[in-house]
């Protein structure tokens, strides 16, 4: 649980209008009804989570809902929040607050009056004015609710907390140094310094140094990664053959090459075949909206069984450059012609 383990982050401050209490990402809690507020969603994603998987260490037979306000059938939240034969605790989901339904408001305020027994009711509300009555009910202290506050991380220093933790979740020991080069080589954007923190987790053993950062995403080699990839996955296999052979000539090592392919078409088979708003779709995935909407771009052209094939083939490779080859940089092209293709067998 967040509260035992997560990073040295202080709770916001709290507003004298505010009755109830109002904690940081890392402090949240269970409580009949939790509001997640704020536009950083890696930081609601995590809150989130972290309130899941609390809840069903203390009780596994939890039940576990998901709704969405902006398209709310009437009686949902009741119907779901009510005690079920054996009584199980139930935990239900709700996102796009901040885009929801007349009838969603006017239920959610009514449930404020008395929430359900063994029912945890989560609200993510991303920002702006719509739902504002619902917010005012529940920071009234209605409810028995507390608020997750999960504003945009401005700071570096929060930022690098941010990360810490990660690597000390993981029981992974990193440098000091290194620590600041990711963080800095990450600083606008809170997920892709999430997902750079979870690369390295998963691929290293030892102490993580300045040098292992710098090999996975010092400047040139990181953006070099991100050329070869994003040639690649437009189709064009000549110029991604260009750019990757530069790349290795100027000392591009080719794991964290296989790391930017793996993370673009992750993203991609996340969102193939899912409808819906970049802003939706980034609360739902966990990702930044503009993620979205370069997936759905790079996503055109592409289908079910090409993508599948990619995902097999980034899995060879990633072995491949890792030492299950003798030649990893053939293993490199061969992926890339086979994305240039996406997936379709010549």
């Amino acid at each position: 649980m967040a509260t035992r383990t997560a990073a040295r982050t202080s709770a916001p401050a709290r507003s004298k209008s505010v009755a109830i209490p109002q904690l940081s990402w890392s402090q949240v809690r269970p409580a009949p009804v939790v509001l997640v507020s704020g536009t950083e969603t890696i930081l609601a994603e995590r809150a989130i989570r972290q309130l899941r998987d609390f809840l069903k260490l203390e009780d596994p037979s939890l039940e576990v809902s998901d709704l969405l306000a902006d398209s709310y059938a009437p009686g949902e939240l009741l119907t779901l929040a009510s005690p079920s034969l054996f009584g199980e605790p139930r935990l239900i989901r709700v996102t796009a607050v901040e885009k929801c339904s007349d009838t969603f408001l006017t239920e959610a305020i009514d449930y404020l009056q008395n929430p359900a027994e063994g029912a945890y009711v989560v609200l993510r509300h991303a920002g702006g004015v719509r739902g504002k009555k619902l917010l005012d009910a529940i920071r009234s202290g209605q409810g028995g609710a507390i608020e997750v506050v999960c504003a945009e991380l401005k700071k570096d220093t929060d930022k690098y907390d941010f990360a810490s933790a990660d690597f000390k979740a993981a029981g992974k020991k990193i440098t000091a140094g290194a620590l600041r080069s990711l963080v800095g080589a990450f600083s606008d954007d809170l997920a892709e310094l999430s997902a750079a923190c979870q690369q390295l987790i998963s691929d290293t053993s030892a102490e993580i140094t300045e040098s292992t950062v710098d090999r996975y995403y010092g400047g040139r080699v990181e953006t070099n990664a991100f050329k070869v990839a994003d040639s690649a996955i437009a189709g064009r296999h000549g110029e991604a053959l260009i750019t990757l052979r530069h790349a290795l000539a100027s000392g591009a090592d080719p794991v964290p090459i296989v790391a930017a392919f793996a993370m673009k078409i992750r993203t991609m088979a996340k969102l193939f075949g899912v409808r819906g708003g970049s802003g939706q779709l980034a609360s739902q995935f966990g990702i930044a909206p503009w993620q979205v909407e370069r997936a759905q771009r790079d996503l055109r052209g592409w289908s079910d069984e090409g993508l599948a094939r990619c995902i097999e083939m980034l899995a060879e490779t990633d072995a491949a450059v890792k030492g299950a080859s003798r030649d990893p940089v053939f293993a490199l092209e061969r992926l890339i012609g086979v994305i240039a293709r996406r997936g379709m067998i010549p």
